[in-house]
C-alpha cells in the first residue's frame, strides 16, 4: 500500500508555452518530482490519474481554459484489430522485437534523431544531444524497458537493421509507452501504430489490462491514429476512465 496521495504532494506549475497539438493554444503543466524508494508506488498513482513520466517527473496538462488533453489507454483484453491493423501486423512479421535494459546507444541515437528531423523538426526536442537522449532513456526511477524492433535474420547472423525503439514502464495495472521513434523512411510499415499493436499482445501476454498511450487530443490529427485502437478509455472530468467512442457523424464522444 502506498503512502502517497495526491493531497500530499508537492506540485508545481510551469509557465505558459505554445500547445504543441492545438493552433492559438497555451499549454501549462502540473509536475511533482518521482524520488526515493516510493518513486515507483508515486508514479503508479499517478498514472491512474493521468500523469505521465519524462525522466524523473511525472506531468500532467494544466491548461487555463482548456480540457482537451485527455489521458487514454486500450483496454486489452477486449481489444481487436480490425481491418487496417491486421494488414499493419502481417506486413511486419518479418520484424523481431527484444526487451534491452534501458541504456542509451549510438544506433539508438542516430535513429532517433534522423526521426526528429523528419517528423518534428521544429519540435522541442530536434535539438537533443546525445546526452540529453541518455537522460531521456536511463533517467528512470520505475521499471523501465527498451524494447528494439530489427528485421529478422537467420539464427547465428547479427542482428538486423534496427528500425523502431519503444521506452515503456511497466506498471501494475498495464504497459507505458513513455516514447517510440522509427525509421521514417519506411511509411509503408507503419511502424507507430505497429509498435502500438505489438505492446497491446504483450501486455496481454503478461495478464496486463491496459495499454498507456498517452494523451488524446480531440481535433488534433497527430493524436486521431490514437482512437483506432478500441475500446479506449479517456480520463475524463473527475478522473473518471470512460469509453471513447464515435457517433454516426464520425465525431468523438465519450460514452
Amino acid at each position: 500500500m502506498t503512502e502517497h496521495s495526491p493531497s500530499d504532494l508537492q506540485f508545481y506549475l510551469t509557465a505558459e508555452t505554445a500547445c504543441p497539438y492545438l493552433p492559438e493554444k497555451y499549454e501549462r503543466k502540473l509536475f511533482t518530482h518521482l524520488a526515493g524508494r516510493r518513486a515507483a508506488d508515486l508514479h503508479n498513482m499517478l498514472s491512474v490519474h493521468g500523469f505521465r513520466r519524462s525522466q524523473n517527473i511525472a506531468y500532467r496538462p494544466a491548461c487555463d481554459g482548456c480540457q482537451a488533453c485527455q489521458s487514454a489507454r486500450v483496454l486489452v483484453a477486449q481489444f481487436e484489430r480490425n481491418a487496417n491493423q491486421r494488414r499493419i501486423w502481417r506486413k511486419n512479421q518479418d520484424i523481431v522485437s527484444t526487451d534491452v535494459f534501458p541504456h542509451a546507444t549510438q544506433e539508438q541515437y542516430l535513429l532517433f534523431k534522423r526521426y526528429l528531423k523528419d517528423r518534428h523538426k521544429n519540435g522541442g526536442m530536434s535539438e537533443m544531444s546525445h546526452l540529453d537522449y541518455e537522460f531521456m532513456v536511463e533517467d528512470t526511477p520505475v521499471q523501465s524497458v527498451v524494447v528494439e524492433y530489427r528485421e529478422r535474420t537467420p539464427i547465428g547472423e547479427k542482428p538486423g537493421p534496427l528500425l523502431a525503439v519503444a521506452l515503456t514502464d511497466i506498471l501494475p495495472d498495464g504497459i507505458s509507452m513513455v516514447y517510440s521513434f522509427f525509421d521514417s523512411d519506411l511509411s509503408n510499415r507503419s511502424l507507430g501504430k505497429f509498435m502500438v499493436l505489438d505492446q497491446i499482445e504483450r501486455a496481454r501476454a503478461a495478464g496486463l489490462p491496459h495499454l498507456y498511450l498517452g494523451y488524446w487530443v480531440k481535433n488534433s490529427p497527430k493524436m486521431a491514429y490514437k482512437s483506432s485502437f478500441k475500446p479506449l478509455e479517456v480520463l475524463g472530468n473527475g478522473d473518471h476512465w470512460q469509453l471513447l467512442d464515435e457517433d454516426q457523424t464520425g465525431s468523438r464522444q465519450v460514452r
